[in-house]
C-alpha cells in the first residue's frame, strides 16, 4: 500500500510534534514534511508532490482559508483536512469552499482523524464530531451564510448585476478600472464562488440584490 505523502502545517511545535507522534505508527500514513507558515508550503509544493495536508487556520503569514484555495490551484489532488481550534460556523464553511476536504477540533481523537482520513480519499466531506454538531446546527437567521460587504461594494455589485463593465463601472463612481476590478475579486471571494455569474446568483439568493 503506497503512504500518503503528508505535510503537516501548523505554527505552534507542541502541535506539530503532537501530531507527528500520534501519525507516527499510521499504516498508510509517512510524514514527509513540517511547516511553520504558509509561504514554504506553496514553496516546497512547486517540485514536490503532497498528498494530504493537515492545515491550521492561524498562521504568521497566510490565513489558513486562503492558503487552502493557494494549495489546490497548484495541486488539486492534494487532500486538505483542516485541523484547527476555530469553531466558528462561517470559518468552517468557508474552509469547505476554498477546497478543504474536512474539519477537524484539535481536540479529535486518532480514530476521528483516521475517519476523516478515509472519507475523504473516498471524496467526500469529512468533519469531526463535534465540527458535524456544530454545522448541524440551524444558524442565526442564516446570518453565518450572508458574507458582509461594504457600501462600495454593495454599489458595485448592484452595477454588475446590471451587465456593467469595470470601466462603465469606474466612470460612474470615479474609480479606476482596476480599484473596480479588485472589488470585484474580493466580492467574489467572500461569497465563495468562482466568477461574476455565480456572484449574481448567490447574491440573489441571499436577497442582496
Amino acid at each position: 500500500m503506497n503512504k500518503l505523502r503528508t505535510l503537516i502545517v501548523d505554527d505552534h511545535p507542541i502541535v506539530t510534534e503532537g501530531l507527528k507522534n500520534l501519525l507516527t505508527h499510521e499504516p498508510n500514513i509517512e510524514i514527509t514534511e513540517v511547516f511553520y507558515n504558509g509561504r514554504d508550503v506553496l514553496s516546497y509544493m512547486k517540485d514536490h508532490i503532497a498528498d494530504l495536508v493537515l492545515l491550521d487556520i492561524t498562521l504568521p503569514d497566510i490565513n489558513g482559508m486562503d492558503l487552502c484555495k493557494m494549495i489546490k490551484q497548484q495541486s488539486v489532488e492534494t487532500i486538505i483536512l483542516v485541523f484547527s481550534n476555530h469553531t466558528e460556523r462561517s470559518i468552517i464553511l468557508q474552509s469547505i469552499r476554498n477546497g478543504a476536504s474536512g474539519y477537524l477540533l484539535k481536540n479529535s481523537t486518532l480514530a476521528e482523524l483516521r475517519d476523516c482520513i478515509a472519507e475523504a480519499l473516498k471524496g467526500n466531506i469529512c468533519y469531526s464530531r463535534e465540527v458535524a454538531e456544530i454545522i448541524s446546527r440551524p444558524s442565526k437567521n442564516g446570518s453565518d451564510h450572508i458574507p458582509k460587504i461594504t457600501r462600495r461594494e454593495r454599489q458595485i455589485l448592484s452595477l454588475l448585476s446590471e451587465g456593467k463593465t469595470s470601466q462603465v463601472i469606474g466612470q460612474e463612481l470615479f474609480l479606476s478600472p482596476l480599484t473596480v476590478d479588485t472589488h470585484r475579486r474580493n466580492l467574489i471571494q467572500k461569497f465563495g464562488v468562482k466568477n461574476v455569474a455565480e456572484l449574481m446568483m448567490a447574491a440573489s439568493q441571499h436577497k442582496i440584490l
